[in-house]
Protein backbone atom coordinates (compact mmCIF):
# COMPACT_ATOMS: atom_id res chain seq x y z
CA UNK A 1 0.00 0.00 0.00
CA UNK A 2 1.38 3.41 -1.00
CA UNK A 3 1.63 6.10 1.65
CA UNK A 4 2.56 9.71 1.01
CA UNK A 5 3.32 12.44 3.54
CA UNK A 6 3.97 16.05 2.56
CA UNK A 7 5.93 18.64 4.53
CA UNK A 8 7.52 22.04 4.05
CA UNK A 9 4.49 24.28 3.79
CA UNK A 10 4.15 27.53 5.68
CA UNK A 11 3.65 31.26 5.50
CA UNK A 12 5.82 33.20 3.06
CA UNK A 13 5.80 36.75 1.73
CA UNK A 14 5.12 37.48 -1.94
CA UNK A 15 8.27 36.86 -3.96
CA UNK A 16 9.52 34.31 -1.45
CA UNK A 17 10.37 30.63 -1.85
CA UNK A 18 9.44 27.32 -0.30
CA UNK A 19 10.49 23.75 -0.90
CA UNK A 20 7.89 21.09 -0.36
CA UNK A 21 8.82 17.47 0.30
CA UNK A 22 6.81 14.29 -0.05
CA UNK A 23 8.01 11.09 1.59
CA UNK A 24 6.73 8.05 -0.25
CA UNK A 25 6.56 4.48 1.00
CA UNK A 26 5.10 1.25 -0.24
CA UNK A 27 6.00 -1.51 -2.60
CA UNK A 28 6.83 -0.28 -6.07
CA UNK A 29 6.17 3.38 -5.39
CA UNK A 30 9.51 4.31 -6.90
CA UNK A 31 8.26 3.19 -10.33
CA UNK A 32 5.24 5.47 -10.41
CA UNK A 33 4.98 8.78 -12.19
CA UNK A 34 4.43 11.31 -9.42
CA UNK A 35 3.03 14.77 -9.23
CA UNK A 36 2.02 17.77 -7.18
CA UNK A 37 -1.49 19.18 -7.01
CA UNK A 38 -3.03 22.07 -5.13
CA UNK A 39 -6.44 23.13 -3.92
CA UNK A 40 -7.32 26.68 -2.96
CA UNK A 41 -10.42 27.47 -0.88
CA UNK A 42 -13.56 27.20 -2.98
CA UNK A 43 -11.70 25.83 -5.97
CA UNK A 44 -11.16 22.46 -7.57
CA UNK A 45 -7.96 20.53 -7.03
CA UNK A 46 -5.58 21.14 -9.92
CA UNK A 47 -2.33 19.70 -11.16
CA UNK A 48 0.88 21.66 -10.64
CA UNK A 49 3.62 19.37 -11.97
CA UNK A 50 4.14 15.76 -12.99
CA UNK A 51 7.32 13.77 -13.46
CA UNK A 52 7.70 10.48 -15.27
CA UNK A 53 9.55 7.56 -13.71
CA UNK A 54 13.29 7.89 -14.28
CA UNK A 55 12.80 11.58 -15.05
CA UNK A 56 12.06 10.77 -18.69
CA UNK A 57 9.74 13.75 -18.96
CA UNK A 58 8.28 16.51 -16.83
CA UNK A 59 5.11 18.54 -17.21
CA UNK A 60 4.05 21.79 -15.58
CA UNK A 61 0.75 23.63 -15.42
CA UNK A 62 0.64 26.87 -17.33
CA UNK A 63 0.38 29.02 -14.23
CA UNK A 64 3.79 27.77 -13.03
CA UNK A 65 5.54 29.94 -15.65
CA UNK A 66 9.02 28.67 -14.81
CA UNK A 67 8.72 29.40 -11.10
CA UNK A 68 8.42 25.82 -9.78
CA UNK A 69 10.64 22.78 -10.21
CA UNK A 70 9.68 19.18 -9.48
CA UNK A 71 12.47 16.82 -8.52
CA UNK A 72 12.80 13.32 -7.16
CA UNK A 73 15.37 11.50 -5.06
CA UNK A 74 15.02 7.79 -5.84
CA UNK A 75 17.40 6.72 -3.09
CA UNK A 76 15.22 8.25 -0.37
CA UNK A 77 11.88 8.08 -2.23
CA UNK A 78 11.28 11.77 -1.64
CA UNK A 79 9.53 14.00 -4.16
CA UNK A 80 10.25 17.73 -4.03
CA UNK A 81 8.62 20.88 -5.31
CA UNK A 82 10.82 23.97 -5.28
CA UNK A 83 8.62 27.05 -5.52
CA UNK A 84 10.11 30.46 -6.24
CA UNK A 85 8.57 33.89 -6.68
CA UNK A 86 5.44 32.82 -4.84
CA UNK A 87 2.38 35.00 -5.19
CA UNK A 88 -0.84 35.29 -3.15
CA UNK A 89 -2.70 33.30 -5.80
CA UNK A 90 -0.42 30.35 -5.03
CA UNK A 91 -2.03 30.06 -1.60
CA UNK A 92 -3.49 26.56 -1.35
CA UNK A 93 -3.12 23.16 0.21
CA UNK A 94 -0.50 21.27 -1.78
CA UNK A 95 -0.75 17.51 -2.27
CA UNK A 96 1.60 14.98 -3.72
CA UNK A 97 0.19 12.01 -5.57
CA UNK A 98 1.12 8.95 -7.52
CA UNK A 99 -0.11 9.74 -11.00
CA UNK A 100 0.72 6.79 -13.24
CA UNK A 101 1.40 3.22 -12.15
CA UNK A 102 3.11 2.65 -15.50
CA UNK A 103 5.58 5.44 -14.79
CA UNK A 104 4.03 7.90 -17.22
CA UNK A 105 2.16 11.19 -16.89
CA UNK A 106 -0.72 10.60 -19.24
CA UNK A 107 -2.88 13.17 -20.97
CA UNK A 108 -5.06 14.93 -18.41
CA UNK A 109 -2.52 14.13 -15.65
CA UNK A 110 -3.47 17.48 -14.15
CA UNK A 111 -7.01 16.36 -13.33
CA UNK A 112 -7.36 14.47 -10.04
CA UNK A 113 -8.16 10.81 -10.44
CA UNK A 114 -9.56 8.23 -8.08
CA UNK A 115 -6.65 6.04 -9.20
CA UNK A 116 -4.15 8.42 -7.60
CA UNK A 117 -2.76 7.85 -4.14
CA UNK A 118 -2.79 11.08 -2.13
CA UNK A 119 -1.02 12.52 0.84
CA UNK A 120 -2.88 14.59 3.47
CA UNK A 121 -1.49 17.86 2.07
CA UNK A 122 0.53 20.79 3.39
CA UNK A 123 -0.72 24.37 3.62
CA UNK A 124 1.09 27.11 1.70
CA UNK A 125 0.07 30.68 2.46
CA UNK A 126 1.53 33.62 0.55
CA UNK A 127 0.77 36.90 2.23
CA UNK A 128 2.45 40.10 3.34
Amino acid sequence: QVQLVESGGGLVQPGGSLRLSCAASGSGVEHYAMGWFRQAPGREREGVACQWFNNLNTHYAGFVKGRFTIARDYSTKILYLQMNNLQPEDTAVYFCATVGSDGRCHENWDFPSSKNNWGPGTQVTVSS
